[in-house]
């Protein structure tokens, strides 16, 4: 039998980054974590967490986590449906998401449930074919991603797509690439990227030019906001998504480096396959209103 409470000192260490903050959500001394998490490493006969900075789970870890998460978040909704006026606190969700969903349609899709104080959400943001693995160690109970394919133990439900152009200034455009988008002018142009896990501009290069330049110069900026002001003050070029480009482009200030090509990328909802209500009514809401919100 698992005790819970040794389960959830692991928890609340990965969740807060350490032993000390995880002593003070648990309301108790750093050693009375700590030696709870040993008790429970003892029980299982595996090393649970690394003791790094921050504390990362092992493989085993992972498990135990994903299993606590879930049985928490059956036992939220729960709570919820049988003791609505028990003055319980409310279910919290962390979530996987891409950056640009977040800047641009994801707030408005969930807006009507961020309104209800029954309902909170914790986002771990990173690159869209990077949200999977939060889900996939039990970090999340969901995640946006561009995988289509559900992973074990979850669903999974198309949202839409967001369309991508290469951009930068004219004057951007006319220094580095005089003769148009080619693989020598990309091997000496600064580009701008999200982070280094990010294969979006890759992707574009490798489609329409048929390869990616051995060196790349690139700066790695992981905020939509500094990213694009990053392309319009002419200093570097980059993918930027319609909801972020087009009015910059139908004023002039932007233009594209590749006329007229796109590179669609679809998102998708992957969650736990849970009977949990909450879960269930996040699903609903985002489901229907990505798909008014997105391009189909």
């Amino acid at each position: 039998m698992l005790d819970y409470k040794l389960i959830e000192a692991l928890a609340k260490v990965i969740q807060q980054g350490g032993f000390e903050r995880a002593a003070r959500v648990l309301c108790l001394t750093q050693s009375a974590v700590s030696q709870r998490v040993r008790q429970l490493e003892e029980a299982c006969g595996q090393i649970l967490l690394t003791r790094s900075s921050p504390p990362r789970p092992t493989v085993a870890g992972q498990a135990l986590l994903k299993h606590y998460h879930q049985v928490s978040l059956l036992e939220e909704g729960l709570s919820l449906e049988l003791q609505a006026e028990s003055g319980a606190g409310p279910t919290s969700l962390a979530i996987g998401i891409n950056a640009d969903s977040l800047a641009s349609w994801f707030l408005a899709a969930i807006r009507p449930l961020l309104r209800q104080p029954e309902l909170l959400i914790d986002l771990r943001v990173d690159d869209q074919e990077q949200t999977h693995s939060y889900l996939r160690n039990g970090e999340v109970v969901g995640c946006i991603s561009t995988e289509a394919k559900a992973m074990q133990g979850c669903r999974v439900e198309y949202l839409g797509r967001m369309d991508y152009r290469l951009l930068a200034t004219a004057e951007f455009a006319a220094r580095w690439f005089a003769e148009g988008l080619s693989l020598a002018a990309a091997e000496q142009a600064p580009a701008v990227i999200f982070n280094s896990r990010d294969r979006l501009h890759h992707q574009f290069l490798a489609q329409f030019l048929g390869a990616v330049p051995v060196n790349l110069p690139a700066h790695y900026i992981p905020a939509p906001g500094p990213f694009l002001q990053l392309i319009a003050e002419g200093c570097a070029y980059g993918m930027l998504p319609h909801w972020q480009g087009a009015e910059l482009l139908a004023t002039g200030r932007l233009t594209e480096l590749l006329p007229g090509a796109i590179l669609p990328v679809k998102l998708y909802w992957h969650c736990w396959n849970l009977a949990s209500a909450p879960l269930q009514r996040f699903t609903r809401q985002l489901v229907s209103e990505a798909a008014r919100l997105l391009t189909v």
